[in-house]
């Protein structure tokens, strides 16, 4: 049996790790466990998207409707934009695979920031195109347009707010390299917009406006973060109505369940559970702050429903994630990323404080070092 020789290159995308782990291997009871490591929405799903999962339970034996109308009709509601012009993925990054298998190969050039989703370079790796980085975790516009122009890539990735360090970029600033980027797909990745343009909107990125300024690009959104349907994977693309068409010919029939469909048609119907989403978030992310200060921990300006920790040398990353794993907190370790930090997902109030007790027990007791 010979495997595709490019598999070789691709290392597995690491996941944050399920409760049922910690429960096994440490003996710790499943209600003392605190997992904020996968950037979920902790305050769960709108009543209303959970009620229309029960109301069409009955369902679940049916393909579901392989046009999504009413999700794409909800949509393009929403942002303004038409049916054509968007197409729906299982998560959003299915979309970024039909994106990577329509314009990659082995020829291509992928560009990204030094530290960013892990999928792009993972999808870019399967079709064999080469993966150019920045030197720099932010997104640099100016050295950006440079590896442009010298590398002519396929495809350039913008995530903002950024996974899995939670800064974001300017609208005018993103615009002003657009300007100048005419020729690759330009993918911008809003998984996290509704937390960045609650906190600022000089963050926020209007895909009507950006396809209808740029033909060459293409936005992502989600319904597993501020909407609290990550396990119902639902994510979509918006773009001019000849990039979609493209990408809809990878796509495959019945892609999207029955049940996540009409979730993800009542959730954008609940406007009022996603402003309470974000505001109780940004509440508790001041404390993150507070703490940081307190303990002298250096931190990345987040716009997400995350926060990245950075550690000096007196500190591991990875130690204070395997500690803290012991004591039934789940975190994401960023060491796999080159960065001596640490991503904790912005939990409840109860888990948060879960966090910061059994975390300044650790830095009391210098032990990870």
């Amino acid at each position: 049996m010979r495997f595709n020789p490019t598999l070789e290159k691709i290392r597995n995308y690491e996941a944050g790790k399920p409760i049922e782990l910690v429960v096994r291997e440490f003996g710790i009871d499943e209600s003392e466990v605190v997992k904020l490591a996968s950037n979920e929405n902790p305050y769960g799903a709108s009543p209303k998207a959970l009620e229309a999962i029960r109301e069409n339970s009955h369902r679940a034996s049916l393909y579901p409707d392989d046009s999504m109308y009413a999700l794409k009709e909800g949509l393009a509601r929403r942002f303004g934009v038409e049916r054509e012009e968007l197409i729906i993925g299982a998560g959003s990054d299915q979309v970024l695979e039909f994106a990577a298998r329509a314009l990659l190969n082995p020829q291509t050039k992928v560009l990204m920031t030094k530290v960013t989703f892990a999928m792009y370079a993972i999808y870019a790796t399967q079709q064999g195109a080469e993966v150019v980085r920045t030197s720099c975790y932010r997104h640099d516009f100016d050295e950006l347009s440079h590896l442009v122009r010298e590398h002519d890539p396929a495809i350039v990735h913008i995530c903002t707010p950024n996974n899995p360090t939670g800064d974001a970029v300017d609208r005018e600033a993103l615009y002003s390299f657009l300007e100048g980027v005419r020729e690759p797909l330009v993918i911008v990745d809003g998984a996290y917009m509704e937390y960045a343009v609650y906190k600022d909107p000089a963050k926020k990125i209007d895909p009507k406006e950006l396809i209808d300024r740029f033909p060459n690009v293409l936005y992502l959104g989600t319904f597993s973060k501020a909407y609290g349907l990550g396990g119902m994977r639902v994510g979509y693309g918006i773009a001019r109505r000849e990039i979609i068409r493209e990408l809809s010919k990878l796509r495959p029939p019945f892609n999207v369940t029955t049940l996540s469909l009409a979730a993800a048609v009542a959730a954008l119907e609940d406007p009022d559970f996603v402003e309470s989403s974000l505001r109780r978030n940004f509440q508790e992310m001041d404390r993150y702050l507070t703490f940081a200060l307190q303990r002298g921990i250096d931190y990345i300006d987040s716009y997400t429903n995350f926060i990245t920790y950075l550690f000096d040398n007196s500190l591991s990353s990875t130690q204070i994630a395997d500690e803290l794993l012991k004591r039934g907190v789940i975190i994401r370790d960023l060491a796999s990323y080159g960065i001596n930090g640490i991503r904790i997902t912005v939990g409840t109030r109860e888990q948060n404080t879960i966090f910061f007790d059994r975390f300044g027990e650790l830095l009391d007791g210098r032990s990870t070092g």
